[in-house]
């Protein structure tokens, strides 16, 4: 079993004492949001991550007994600067292969543009969902371990009216992330029947939503829709929709997925709250990772640690599929191994997933979060949970159905 501080001690080795090697460690960056709109919902996705760094390290480690570490950095989640800056410190200062991230959309978008994408460095991001990803002009170099928001936004627009909740208000955070989202959402919800009374953008980081509120409230709607973070202004548009009466219902999506905003609000005031987020299916490699998580002190259900464990653990495979630490052929490799035909490789099976590569077997991962296979924008097929807010924290009530 990998406890925290066994995993903290494997993910940190910084070196390898292997005679005539001439790189003893394999770098591969972490971006997340460590502060900022969904600092609390970083930590477990990090050591999502770090899980599968400390399975290859425990396993022989990388590229014939190379560690494998993840230098990390903070993106703040809505910051292009930060993002940037972050990126650039792992493509040119670190000299990482590839790396994990970023959360946001905006960081993933900033990280790959500014840095990523002319030092050539592959991205694999477990948590960017909005559809602004897919249009990248990326060489083939970002992916995701995530749903885009495109199927996400139809799948709370369909949880909704099969609730019988067919008039809402919207508001969502002004930014990549929250208007792909409100887009695909009340495209779905209108075409089914359902009717928009208001939508409104809002930018993150304010004091007051009182203004927007008021604008929401006077269609009559009696169910509020907050597509924005759970730390910062999502919190903060619902601690007031609240003070100020104005709904009965609220209702979230990923972003909002996190007992940060039960516990800053209150179980009382947020029980009944629904929500989506991207899950796993019910498939043998999501078993095996609930069980290597929880072993390791970790949540296996908090939003996005299952995908972020995933995009770790291709990153590892591809990187031994290509054969070295060069970031060139990358990509190619990810594919090769996400993808059929080949030996399934699951949750944990480093050493296996190494000894077919060596004997030039192909490999399928099938993963924590579900299968990977990557279309030509770097997307994948995936499935939605529906959570409501019981008994003082976020419930999952099982996939939302097509």
């Amino acid at each position: 079993m990998i406890n925290k501080r066994a995993l903290a001690t494997a993910v940190a080795a910084s070196s390898l004492a292997l005679t005539g090697m001439a790189q003893a460690e394999v770098k591969v960056g972490f971006l997340g949001g460590f502060t900022g709109g969904i600092e609390s919902l970083t930590p477990p996705i990090f050591e999502g991550a770090q899980l599968a760094v400390a399975q290859v390290n425990e396993q022989g480690g990388i590229l014939g007994g190379q560690t494998l570490v993840m230098p990390s950095g903070d993106t703040t989640c809505s910051d292009a600067s930060a993002a940037s800056n972050a990126a650039d410190r792992m493509v040119n200062s670190e000299q990482v292969t590839a790396i994990v991230g970023a959360l946001c959309t905006g960081a993933t978008i900033a990280a790959a543009n500014n840095a990523a994408i002319p030092g050539g460095v592959l991205m694999v991001s477990p948590a960017s969902t909005a559809p602004a990803v897919s249009e990248l002009d990326d060489n083939d170099l970002v992916f995701r371990t995530v749903p885009s928001d495109a199927f996400q936004g139809e799948m709370l627009a369909k949880l909704l009216l099969d609730k019988g909740i067919d008039f809402v208000a919207v508001t969502y955070v002004n930014n990549d992330y929250g208007r792909g989202l409100s887009d695909a959402f009340s495209a779905a919800f209108e075409e089914g029947g359902g009717e928009i009374a208001e939508n409104l953008a809002h930018e993150d980081n304010r004091a007051d939503y009182r203004s927007e509120l008021g604008s929401l409230s006077v269609s009559g709607a009696e169910t509020l829709v907050v597509l924005a973070y759970a730390d910062t202004s999502g919190q903060t548009v619902l601690r007031q929709a609240y003070e100020s009466g104005m709904f009965t219902q609220y209702v979230g999506a990923d972003g909002m997925v996190g007992d940060s905003l039960i516990n800053a609000i209150g179980a009382d005031v947020l029980d009944g709250m629904i929500a989506t987020r991207p899950g796993s299916p019910d498939l043998p490699g999501t078993e095996i990772f609930n069980e290597a998580a929880e072993a390791a002190g970790i949540d296996p259900s908090a939003v996005f640690a299952a995908q972020a464990y995933d995009a770790a653990f291709l990153v590892a495979l591809a990187i031994e599929q290509n054969g070295s630490a060069e970031r060139e052929g990358l990509s190619e490799a990810l594919r090769s191994v996400s993808s059929a035909p080949g030996e399934i490789i699951l949750p944990g099976e480093w050493e296996k997933a190494v000894e077919l590569i060596a004997a030039g077997t192909e490999i399928n991962y099938e993963g924590a979060s579900g299968s990977h296979e990557f279309d030509e924008n770097g997307d994948v097929p995936g499935v939605v949970v529906e959570m409501v807010v019981e008994n003082g924290s976020f419930t999952s009530k099982g996939l939302v159905e097509l």
